[in-house]
């Protein structure tokens, strides 16, 4: 039962962490309407190891490029020394917001926020949020050109994906489009601004919760992290592809629905 439960674990976060959906939100609402409790803001946070192996691996190619000096294919690479500057940026926002939150508000994690209300209401209203960013135009804005300010706008954005709901890839990719990104390239760099957020946030949470981690099934969550891996890179694949030519409107009917379900089951 515990390899049931922690590979459904995996597939959730893996194929939520990067679609605009909030995998936060899903890991709770899903994992209780199949029967599995409430796996927690520990637990998730450990799984999501699994999502940043799968980002450094998908993408590993264009980060072998950057630091191979004499690769031919650096200049074709879209990573660069301003994109590794720009992610910095945009992670300063997480730090200082979930540091606040971690030292000043201990137990967030089991707040109100964490509700099925609050799921649903934020579900809802981020829906909107993607609307106006996917009709938005002017999309000329790419990975090179872009501002350092944007970078710390969508930073900024970002950080407030802890709140279950907001889902981190929704948030950084609809304020790139509100900019003006190519979806591409908003996509894309919404991945790579996961890698220091998801990373920071589990490392966090592990060392928090040290006593906790122990309680937890070795193999099992071994294969939990295993199928959160192989689950984030069909995500990453699927958004990238998906995004560049439809856009975000099925995650906005999606997150309509969603939040629309959650509060009338919620009330029964």
């Amino acid at each position: 039962m515990d390899y049931l439960k922690f590979i459904f674990y995996g597939l959730i976060q893996g194929l939520t962490e990067f679609i605009p959906v909030s995998s936060t939100a899903h890991l709770k609402i899903v994992s209780l309407l199949f029967g599995f409790s409430d796996p927690g803001s520990s637990l998730s946070a450990i799984i999501q190891f699994g999502s940043v192996i799968a980002i450094f691996w998908y993408f590993r190619i264009n980060i072998f490029n950057l630091h191979n000096r004499n690769s031919k294919k650096i200049n074709n690479s879209f990573i660069s020394h301003k994109l590794y500057k720009s992610i910095f940026i945009s992670t300063i926002p997480v730090i200082l917001l979930g540091g606040i939150i971690k030292l000043f508000i201990p137990g967030f994690s089991d707040s109100f926020l964490r509700s099925n209300f609050s799921i649903a209401v934020v579900s809802i209203f981020m829906a909107f949020i993607m609307l106006f960013a996917d009709i938005s135009t002017n999309k000329s804005i790419t990975l090179r050109n872009h501002k350092y300010f944007q970078s710390l706008v969508i930073g900024i954005t970002q950080a407030f994906a802890i709140i279950p709901g907001v889902s981190r890839s929704g948030a950084s990719i609809s304020m790139a489009l509100l900019f003006g990104w190519e979806r591409k390239d908003a996509t894309q760099f919404s991945f790579f601004l996961g890698i220091p957020a998801i990373s920071l946030a589990a490392i966090v949470e592990l060392l928090s919760s040290i006593n906790q981690f122990s309680t937890f099934p070795f193999l099992p969550l071994l294969a939990g992290l295993i199928t959160t891996f192989f689950t984030s890179l069909l995500a990453i694949d699927f958004l990238i592809k998906y995004i560049s030519t439809k856009g975000l409107k099925i995650f906005i009917y999606y997150r309509l629905a969603f939040g629309i379900l959650i509060l009338f089951f919620d009330n029964f």
